[in-house]
This record gives C-alpha cells, sequence and structure tokens, in this order.
C-alpha cells in the first residue's frame, strides 16, 4: 500500500497557502524523498494538492484544471462538476485519493468517493498520511502564534514530519499573495 504524503492549505487574511512533504512511501520503505505534489492552476489563481497514489496524481490534477477552464476559474463551479465527474467514473471511483484546492476566497477537500468539503472554520485543511498531525500543528499556531500563513504551513508540516513515518521534512509550498 502507497502511502503518498501529507497536505496542509490555509487560507489566511493576507495569503492562501498549500505544502506538502516530499515522501512516498510502499510499505515500509521510502521510495522517493522529494516528490511535488503541490501544484498552481489555473493561470497561477488556484492551489492545489494530492494525496494517494502518485500515478494518478497528474490525470486528476489535468481533469480538475480543464473544469477549472470550463467554469473560467470558478472555483466551487469547478469543484462540483469535477466530483460529479469522480463519482461517476467508474475507474476514478476506485482510486483512494484525495485533493485539497483553494484561492483566496474559497477552500475545499475532494475525496475519491466524490465528496466536496468545504472545511468548518473555512481556514484550514488536510489529507494524507499525516493529515491529522499538521492540521493539529497547525489549529494551535494559528490560536496561539504570530506566525504568518506561508511559516505556519511550514511549521506545521515540519512537526507532522517528525510525528508521521509517512511523512518526511522535505517541504514545499506555493502560495497566492494579494
Amino acid at each position: 500500500m502507497f502511502h503518498a504524503t501529507t497536505i496542509l492549505a490555509y487560507k489566511g487574511k493576507n495569503k492562501a497557502v498549500i505544502g506538502g512533504d516530499g515522501q512516498v512511501s510502499f510499505g515500509n520503505t521510502v521510495l522517493k524523498g522529494n516528490a511535488t505534489k503541490i501544484r498552481t492552476l489555473y493561470q497561477g489563481k488556484i492551489l492545489a494538492g494530492f494525496a494517494g497514489s502518485t500515478a494518478d496524481a497528474f490525470n486528476l490534477f489535468d481533469m480538475f484544471e480543464a473544469h477549472l477552464e470550463a467554469c473560467k476559474g470558478d472555483l466551487l463551479k469547478s469543484v462540483i462538476a469535477f466530483s460529479k465527474e469522480w463519482r461517476k467514473d467508474k475507474y476514478l471511483r476506485r482510486l483512494e485519493a484525495m485533493m485539497i484546492v483553494l484561492n483566496k476566497e474559497k477552500i475545499f477537500i475532494l475525496s475519491g468517493n466524490g465528496d466536496v468539503v468545504e472545511p468548518e472554520d473555512g481556514e484550514i485543511a488536510s489529507i494524507g498520511s499525516g493529515g491529522n498531525f499538521a492540521i493539529s500543528a497547525a489549529r494551535a499556531l494559528a490560536k496561539h502564534s504570530s506566525l504568518d500563513e506561508e511559516e505556519l504551513v511550514r511549521e506545521s508540516l515540519m512537526i507532522a514530519g517528525e510525528l508521521c513515518i509517512y511523512t518526511n521534512q522535505n517541504i514545499k509550498i506555493l502560495k497566492l499573495e494579494d
């Protein structure tokens, strides 16, 4: 079984930020330590991250970007159209995959079951093997520190990398600023 990543996204007051670690594991073996599992989409206005089989990531990113183009960058319309396609496609439904997509206004988690979830606080979302560690750290840092959005995501992922055996500290970050 693949354990592919930890992805954390934070939509703050000044920036929207997504980060991911670089580890791809197969069972108890690290296959790669410097994978990139986050992307900028739709003319640099949307951030996305993927957890699950890396082979499927490129296909899902391309499919989602096609929906962004068709919806002229409207994130909400795009996630709904994408989730419908994901739910209806027999091959895609079998994927054990998740995505986080965000812009400066909205953040969504997309699951392989076709679910679209907007985080309760509307600000922080995580997926992947170390996602619970990363979101716990992010919530604590958001509440009790003065870190900016990018630093908060980086530090939270570093903490997850200390705790989760499927997460490393080779962190990559993308951001959208005003």
